[in-house]
C-alpha cells in the first residue's frame, strides 16, 4: 500500500527506509549491535557487555533483533546457545560511522563532548521523526515546496494541515528552514548533509553494497551551493574544527566499542544549528 503520492518506486524506497530506521533506532538496540560485533556471543557474556540493561530487558530486545534479522541465535547444544550478526547485520555496521560523522559537523554542541555511541541515537531519533524521511525526500529532489504540496506528496490521504506538526519538528531539529508562516519550505544544510546516510540507509534497505549509495536518484547528488539567502531558522556557521577525514562508504568501520562508548578526544565543531538535534 502507497505511503505518498510519490511514484511506486519511491514510494518504496521510503518505506524500506523508514523500516530500517524502525529497526535500529529503539532504545539500546544499536548497542546492543556494537557489543556483538566479532565472535558470536554466550547470552550471559552479551549480557556483561550491556550490564546497564536490567534484569529482563535484555531478552526482548535481542528477540526483536532476530526477528528484525540484525541477529543470529545459533543452539549448539541444550546449554549451549550463542548469539551473532547476520549478514544483514554485518552490512548495517559501517553506517553507523557515517551517522557520527554527520553528527559531529551538525548537531547542536553540547555542554560536554557525547560519546559517539550517544550521537548516533541521538541522530536516528531526529531520523525517526513520522513522516520525516518523506518530507526531507521530497525536500531534497524538488528543493523548494510549500506546506499544502508538501502535505499532497507526503500524506495524501490526510488533511492537508497534519503536515505542520512534523515540519515544525524537523525546522525545530536544524533539518528544514522556512522563511516564516506561509512561505516553501527547503532543506537546511544539516538536512543536506544527511544525504550520505539516508542513501547508504537506502541501500542497505534494498540489500544492495553500500557503494551504490553513490548512485541513488536524490541522495546521491549534493545540492548544488547556491547564493545565500536569509532563511529565518539559518544561523551563520563558524568554521568546524577540523573532523576526522571521512569514512569511504562501504568500507568496515574502524571503532573499537572504547571508541563508541567514551568521549572522543577531539575538539567537537562550532554549533551549526540553532536549537538542532536532542539536548542531554
Amino acid at each position: 500500500m502507497a505511503i505518498t503520492a510519490l511514484p511506486p518506486d519511491t514510494d518504496a524506497d521510503i518505506a524500506r527506509v523508514t523500516e530500517a530506521l524502525a529497526m535500529i533506532t529503539p532504545r539500546w538496540n544499536v548497542r546492543i549491535l556494537l557489543a556483538l560485533a566479532g565472535p558470536p556471543l554466550r547470552y550471559s557474556e552479551l549480557a556483561a557487555k550491556v550490564s546497564w540493561l536490567q534484569n529482563g530487558q535484555l531478552h526482548p530486545k535481542l528477540k526483536a533483533l532476530c526477528d528484525a534479522g540484525l541477529v543470529e541465535r545459533t543452539e549448539h547444544t541444550a546449554r549451549h546457545v550463542t548469539y551473532g550478526h547476520t549478514e544483514r547485520g554485518v552490512a548495517l555496521l559501517p553506517v553507523l560511522p557515517m551517522v557520527v560523522t554527520w553528527a559531529e559537523e551538525h548537531l547542536e554542541r553540547a555542554d560536554c563532548p557525547l560519546p559517539a555511541i550517544e550521537q548516533i541515537e541521538d541522530s536516528l531519533t531526529l531520523l525517526t521523526r513520522r513522516h520525516a524521511a518523506a518530507i526531507l525526500w521530497v525536500l531534497k529532489s524538488r528543493e523548494e515546496v510549500s506546506g499544502r504540496a508538501l502535505a499532497r506528496i507526503v500524506m495524501p490521504s490526510s488533511d492537508w494541515t497534519n503536515v505542520y506538526p512534523p515540519l515544525r519538528q524537523l525546522v525545530a531539529d536544524g533539518l528544514v528552514d522556512t522563511e516564516g508562516i506561509g512561505r516553501p519550505y527547503r532543506l537546511s544544510a544539516a538536512g543536506d548533509g544527511l544525504g550520505p546516510v539516508l542513501g547508504a540507509l537506502s541501500a542497505w534497505s534494498a540489500g544492495q553494497p553500500l557503494t551504490q549509495a553513490a548512485h541513488h536518484p536524490v541522495w546521491g547528488h549534493p545540492q548544488e551551493k547556491r547564493a545565500h539567502r536569509p532563511w529565518v531558522s539559518s544561523q551563520a556557521r563558524l568554521a568546524p574544527a577540523a573532523l576526522p577525514p571521512a569514512r569511504t562508504v562501504g568500507t568496515s568501520p574502524t571503532w573499537h566499542n572504547r571508541d563508541l562508548f567514551s568521549h572522543p578526544t577531539t575538539a567537537r565543531p562550532k554549533m551549526a544549528i540553532q536549537g538542532g538535534g536532542p539536548r542531554r
